[in-house]
C-alpha cells in the first residue's frame, strides 16, 4: 500500500491512500480517530486503510503532495554510509554511524520546489532511502528491527554545503527551509521485503549523478534502527534518512550545484519516483 499526506483541491491537508485509480481520502474517513497518517500508521495502518479503498476521492494531478509525515517528532539521518561517498569525501571509517538531525520544516513534498537560500549558491543534491517507523521501541535488536519499520520511501536530503562546513557539526547546513524533500508516498513493508537490496538513484536535468543499491550500505537499515534507539525511543511517524551514495555534486570536478530552473529526481525501485524543481527563496 502506498501511503501520503496531501492538500486537496479545496485547500484542506489530509492523508490517504495512492492506488492505479487516483487518491482516497483516508483522513475524511478516519480523522475522527486519527487525525493524520502518523497517528494512522501507529494503529495498524494497512488494516484500517484496506477497509476504505474501494472510493477514490481525488485524481493524482488534483492534490499538492506534502512530506509524507509533515509533522514527526524526529528526523534522524545517516552521513558517509556509503563507502563510495565516505571515499569521496575523504573522510576516515567509523565505528559507528554518523547521525544528525533535520526539522520538519527543513522539508517539501513531491513536486514542490526545492528552495535555494539567499545566502548561498550551493544547494546539493543526496539521494537516500527514508524508513519512517510504525511501532515503537528503545534498545531494539538488529534482528527485530523491521517489525518496528511501517514503511520506506524517497528522501532527497538536500544540502546548503558551505553552512555545513562552518564547523563540524552539519546542523546549518541540513535544515534552511524547504531544501530537502520527502515523497511522494510511504510503501508499506507488505510490499518491500525486508532486506531487499533496493536500486536507488540521483537524476539532475535528466543526467544521472548518483546510482547504488542499498546492498552498499556500511551501516544496514536494522543496524542503524538499532543504534539510534539506543539514544532515543523511535516512535511511529518518526523518519530516518539512511544516507547517500557517491556522485553528490560538491565532489565532482567541476562541482555541480542545484540551480533554479533545475529538476532534481530520487528514484528508488519497489518505491517510485521523488521530482522537484528548483527555486530561489
Amino acid at each position: 500500500m502506498r501511503l501520503t499526506t496531501f492538500q486537496t483541491p479545496q485547500g484542506a491537508t489530509t492523508y490517504g491512500a495512492v492506488t492505479d485509480r487516483g487518491l482516497v481520502d483516508l483522513g475524511a474517513r478516519l480523522g475522527t480517530r486519527h487525525p493524520d497518517l502518523k497517528s494512522l500508521i501507529g494503529d495498524d495502518a494497512m488494516v484500517l486503510a484496506s477497509e476504505h479503498l474501494d472510493k477514490v476521492d481525488y485524481a493524482a494531478s488534483d492534490v499538492t503532495w506534502l512530506p509524507v509525515i509533515p509533522n514527526p517528532n524526529k528526523i534522524i539521518c545517516v552521513g558517509l554510509n556509503y563507502e563510495d561517498h565516505r571515499a569521496e569525501t575523504g573522510n576516515s571509517v567509523s565505528a559507528q554511524p554518523a547521525v544528525f538531525l533535520r526539522v520538519p520544516e527543513s522539508q517539501t513534498g513531491h513536486d514542490s520546489p526545492l528552495l535555494r537560500p539567499r545566502e548561498s549558491d550551493t544547494l546539493d543534491y543526496e539521494a537516500e532511502v527514508a524508513v519512517v517507523i510504525g511501532r515503537s521501541g528503545r534498545r531494539i535488536a538488529p534482528d527485530a528491527a523491521w517489525r518496528h519499520v511501517a514503511g520506506l520511501s524517497c528522501y532527497n536530503d538536500g544540502s546548503v554545503r558551505e553552512f555545513q562546513r562552518h564547523t563540524h557539526q552539519y546542523t546549518p547546513g541540513k535544515n534552511f527551509p524547504r531544501t530537502g524533500a520527502f515523497g511522494p508516498w510511504m510503501v508499506t513493508m507488505d510490499e518491500i521485503p525486508a532486506d531487499s537490496a533496493l536500486t536507488l538513484s540521483c537524476r539532475l536535468n535528466g543526467k544521472i549523478m548518483q546510482h547504488a543499491t542499498t546492498s552498499e550500505m556500511i551501516f544496514s537499515i536494522p543496524r542503524i534502527i538499532s543504534y539510534v534507539s539506543t539514544f532515543t525511543t523511535l516512535a511511529p511517524g518518526d523518519v530516518i534518512a539512511t544516507g547517500t551514495p557517491g556522485g553528490v555534486g560538491a565532489r565532482r570536478s567541476p562541482q555541480v550545484f542545484m540551480r533554479p530552473g533545475d529538476t532534481v529526481e530520487v528514484e528508488i525501485d519497489k518505491i517510485g519516483v521523488l521530482r522537484n524543481t528548483i527555486s530561489d527563496d
